[in-house]
Order: C-alpha cells, then sequence, then structure tokens
C-alpha cells in the first residue's frame, strides 16, 4: 500500500468511543482503531475489567482512556459522554442477550436488550452528533449482527433490536449526510466470544456453523478489526446508511 492510500486509513489525531470495549468483539475493534492512530476511550461497567483492556493497549504504546458508565442509564450517559471532550468516531457494540421462546420472553429481558443495543445508540448518539455537525465530520458506527436481516428462534428481543439498529443507522445517515458524518453498522457472523461460549461447546452448533458458513469455521475477534477501522476511516467517507457484514460469507448463502 502506497502513502497515499494508507493515509486514507489513518486515525491520527481522532477520538475513538467504543462502547462494550473491555472484551469481545468491542475490545477488538477498540485494539485496532488504537493501531490505525486513534486515541480510543474504552466504555464498560467493570471499571477494573476496563482498566485491564486500557492497560493491554497502553504496554504496546497505543493511547487508552477508559469511561466506565452504563448506556442503558440516560442520564449517565449524557454526564459521562459530555465530559470526555470531542468525539470523532462513536462505535456503539455494547451488548447482551436474553434465549427465550417468546412465550418465557419477560418484560424485563425484552426491555434489556433492547435498551441496550437500541435505545442506548439513541442516547449516545444525541449526545455526540452536535459536535461532529460542528465539526463537520464523524463516524457513527454500530455492532449489528446476522439477526439484523435472518431471523432465529428464541431471540425475539435480539433480533428486533438488531434489525432496528440496522433501520436507525440508515435513518441517520440520510439526517447526517448534509454534515459529513457517516452512519453505518457492522454485522458480525459467528465469532469466538465469550457471548458464545455456551455455543462453541456444543457439537450440534459447531455441525451447524461448518456446515452453513462457506468458511466453515468460527472468526477470531481479530478478524473484525479491519472493517471497524475502514468505517471510521477517511476511506469510507463516500460510504453511509450500510450494514456490511463480517460474515465468513453466510448471508451471502442463505439470503
Amino acid at each position: 500500500m502506497n502513502m497515499a492510500h494508507a493515509q486514507k486509513f489513518d486515525l491520527s489525531g481522532r477520538v475513538a468511543l467504543i462502547t462494550g470495549a473491555s472484551r469481545g468483539l468491542g475490545a477488538a475493534m477498540a485494539r485496532g482503531l488504537a493501531q490505525a492512530g486513534a486515541e480510543v476511550i474504552l466504555n464498560g461497567r467493570n471499571v477494573e475489567t476496563l482498566e485491564a483492556q486500557a492497560e493491554s493497549l497502553r504496554a504496546e504504546g497505543l493511547a487508552c482512556r477508559t469511561s466506565a458508565f452504563d448506556v442503558t442509564d440516560g442520564a449517565a450517559v449524557e454526564a459521562a459522554v459530555g465530559a470526555l471532550g470531542p468525539i470523532d468516531i462513536l462505535l456503539h457494540n455494547a451488548g447482551n442477550q436474553h434465549r427465550a421462546p417468546i412465550e418465557e420472553t419477560t418484560e424485563e429481558g425484552w426491555y434489556s436488550v433492547i435498551d441496550t443495543h437500541l435505545t442506548a445508540l439513541w442516547r449516545l448518539s444525541r449526545v455526540v452528533v452536535p459536535g461532529m455537525k460542528e465539526r463537520r465530520r464523524g463516524k457513527v458506527i454500530a455492532t449489528g449482527s446476522l439477526a439484523s436481516d435472518l431471523g432465529r428462534a428464541t431471540i425475539t428481543p435480539y433480533a428486533s433490536a438488531k434489525g432496528g439498529l440496522k433501520m436507525f443507522i440508515r435513518a441517520l445517515a440520510v439526517e447526517l449526510g448534509p454534515w459529513n458524518i457517516q452512519c453505518n453498522a457492522i454485522g458480525p457472523g459467528w465469532f469466538d466470544t465469550e457471548l458464545n461460549k455456551a455455543l462453541l461447546t456444543n457439537p450440534e452448533w459447531l455441525a451447524m456453523v461448518q456446515r452453513r458458513c462457506p468458511a466453515g469455521r468460527y472468526a477470531q475477534p481479530e478478524e473484525i478489526a479491519g472493517t471497524a477501522v475502514f468505517l471510521a476511516s477517511p476511506a469510507s467517507d463516500f460510504v453511509s446508511g450500510q450494514l456490511l457484514f463480517v460474515d465468513g460469507g453466510v448471508t451471502a448463502s442463505m439470503s
């Protein structure tokens, strides 16, 4: 890659806030953004876990801060994010799951998933977007899912949240385009993360992954980092309103 092309992916001087960044895909994407030159702000609820992740980045010579708050707490979001200073890149990755047949899905489980994935993105955007408008640049990125487009049994809250997130991003991209702000989502396929540990030990599930994923395997968290860097960088300045799947070909083979 020549120097001009490399500069398109350079995030030097940019500040990125990544929610759900203490482990898994959030940690991997934060590392990727930091390696591309951004100062990353790791968000999560557990201060100790966040600091441990931050120390691992600092040990690599990467610029990193932490900000512990609950993305489902509106007052906490407004206070914490408002105190961070200008945010050039918002990457909302915080998530949870509530697996149950529809008749066993609790109201608490439903609202917890919707609030964490979808309503939190609205809360974060309300705080971050005004500064992006003033600077006439910015990137809003959200972690979607295969479930943004594909249905699966027992995850109606999750699928509803991820489908809503896809449309939130599309609507926001249209609204913010005049301010040179790009909004996109990443749709991970089946990744080897802590959230999926129970599935990883299920032989039937592993066989299904090998059968239905053209790549024939789970992905490793670091394999999502390049997509995050692309969507956060000047290389994607004419890409907006998109859900980019990182799934080893799953959606291509099933759609």
